[in-house]
């Protein structure tokens, strides 16, 4: 079991930093223009149609926006792929094409054929990716576990807990259940995976206390996995730097499942060269997955490397260098300059770092006042001429307050806080 002592959950600030060494070489030019081929030609079908009153319809549901989260946006890039893997299964190609009625639909059905293993290399790709993330994750929790009959006890519930979930997949599938059924409830299941951690590392009480002796869970592990996927929390750095690339792979995908749904509709009516069509497609298959591909290795990478876990004074100078909430105040010899900081949550860190730019020394304290009123020395009184304080955990109830005292006893000074 690894040491968790003087550990903190990463930080927001902590991973603006770190991934300033990961940058993500942009997308080739080609997915947007062969994305705005595909829409442009998919839409120009419907003047070409008479009657098709209920293809907009249909054009409108299939088209949306990419959602925000990253492993969401993995999950509708696999639901694409797999359906744009059943237009190229011959039983769904137009008949006209499964019967090979000139040489040209032989050739299409030769290179359709040749697609269809490109885009199943394309899923293995993206499959392999999950797998190897969600495998990192629970071995960091084990890492941290007593290695005894506890970490046996809660491989064997995950393994139980993933059979049982694969069960209520396998048996969507053989009820008929289509390809946007399977991954509705994939993505349900993978939620509810994430409201179990949020729950656990939220736990109170006599059930918080079971977690971390009976199962063994150290609490900073608790807090990681309360806060790892907040909205605003670590990962949200992750999706702001990372994210728009693969909204983009994640809207050419849409393109190319529509562009192909709506060609083997209307197969032989649409006016375009059959040649032209075969090879926007081809092109958009080959660089969607070339450059879908070459993003995940990366992302891969970047969280191969990143941590976790990390020593508290990283945390709390990652936030220091984040934070532009800085003050200049002048303190006139004999007074007290006070700050009042409330407390946010049980186990608050609290990081301060102030400079004199007078030259003179500054008397620094810390309080903590409870509800009653009641004040508590944390640090005691000292003469400084400048502070830096890594992040303090505080074993704090909520909306208590913290002072920090800054007495000038001898003479004034000027303090940048």
């Amino acid at each position: 079991m690894a040491s968790t002592e003087g550990l903190v959950p990463i930080t927001r600030a902590y991973l603006a930093k770190f991934y300033d060494k990961y940058s993500f070489a942009p997308l080739s030019e080609d997915v947007d223009r062969l994305s705005n081929e595909l829409r442009k030609c998919y839409r120009s079908f419907l003047t070409e149609l008479p009657n098709r009153a209920g293809e907009e319809l249909l054009i409108s549901e299939m088209e949306w926006t990419p959602p925000h989260k990253i492993d969401e946006n993995l999950w509708r890039n696999r639901e694409q792929i797999e359906e744009i893997l059943f237009l190229l299964e011959k039983r769904n190609w137009p008949m006209k094409l499964k019967g090979h009625a000139t040489s040209a639909d032989t050739a299409i059905a030769t290179t359709v054929e040749r697609l269809d293993a490109e885009m199943h290399g394309i899923l293995t790709a993206v499959q392999s990716f999950q797998s190897a993330s969600t495998e990192k994750i629970f071995n960091m929790v084990v890492t941290y576990m007593p290695q005894d009959f506890r970490c046996s006890l809660f491989k064997q519930q995950r393994e139980r807990s993933e059979r049982r979930k694969q069960a209520e997949v396998d048996a969507v599938i053989s009820s008929g259940g289509s390809i946007r059924d399977k991954y509705s409830l994939l993505w349900k299941q993978q939620m509810e995976r994430r409201r179990q951690l949020a729950q656990l590392g939220s736990a109170s009480g006599v059930y918080k206390t079971l977690v971390k002796y009976l199962v063994g869970v150290p609490e900073v592990l608790l807090d990681f996995v309360r806060q790892i996927n907040d909205h605003h929390g670590p990962m949200e750095e992750q999706r702001q730097r990372y994210g728009p690339p693969l909204y983009q792979l994640t809207s050419m995908t849409i393109s190319i499942q529509i562009f192909l749904k709506m060609w083997w509709r209307h197969f032989d009516e649409v006016k375009l060269s059959k040649d032209d069509l075969l090879s926007l497609v081809e092109q958009s298959i080959h660089v969607y997955g070339s450059e879908f591909k070459r993003f995940l290795v990366f992302l891969g990478e970047v969280f191969e490397n990143s941590p976790f876990l990390i020593p508290a004074e990283e945390a709390g100078a990652a936030e220091l260098n984040q934070s532009d909430d800085f003050m200049e105040a002048v303190i006139p010899a004999g007074k007290t300059h006070e700050v009042r900081l409330t407390v946010d949550s049980v186990n608050s860190y609290i990081a301060w770092d102030f400079k004199l730019t007078s030259g003179k020394d500054v008397g620094f304290c810390l309080e903590l006042i409870s509800h009653s009123g009641e004040s508590n020395p944390i640090i005691p009184y000292q003469r400084y001429e400048s502070s830096q304080y890594g992040p303090l955990r505080a074993f704090l109830n909520e909306e208590e307050v913290v002072v920090v005292h800054m007495p000038i006893q001898e003479h004034g000074a000027n303090i940048e806080d």
